[in-house]
């Protein structure tokens, strides 16, 4: 049975943002469904970068996360991925969601103080297994984080 998305949440907004879907993906037998977002700064609406926000749960979204966010390295530095993020566990809880993985290289320190700010909880430091699907040569450890939504 195919995932249901729901259209209410192909645009998302806050005061600096607006989220506009670029793609809804059903996945597949390692990824999980997700929505993902093109970010507009406001009152511009300049791309600033993407999110995304998977849906579900599986072993490969255990050190995927179930949120990922880029930042175009112009933007950096503007708390704009903690809002973009903000803005997508909405949808998580619509789908029933009540807790979230986050995910980032161990030290990716940005990653890991936005992961941080949103309130998530260090879970564990790990060596990426080789059966996960994004697993390459020399992949760094990664921090999974734990959040209640």
């Amino acid at each position: 049975m195919a995932f249901m998305f729901s259209d209410s949440f192909d645009e998302l907004e806050s005061t600096r943002l607006s989220l506009k879907v670029l793609t809804k993906e059903q996945g597949n037998e390692k990824e999980i469904p997700y929505y993902w977002y093109e970010i507009r700064r406001k009152p511009d609406m300049i791309p600033i970068g993407k999110v995304s926000i998977r849906i579900g749960r599986n072993y490969h979204s255990y050190y995927n996360g179930n949120i990922g966010y880029e930042i175009d390295e112009a933007y950096r530095g503007h708390h704009y991925a903690r809002e973009a993020a903000e803005l997508v566990m909405d949808v998580a809880r619509y789908h029933g969601m009540e807790k979230i993985y986050i995910t980032c290289e161990e030290d990716n320190a940005a990653s890991y103080r936005t992961i941080e700010s949103l309130g998530a909880g260090l879970a564990e430091i790990v060596e990426i297994p080789e059966d996960y699907f994004g697993w390459y040569e020399g992949i760094p450890k990664h921090r999974i984080y734990e959040l209640k939504i």
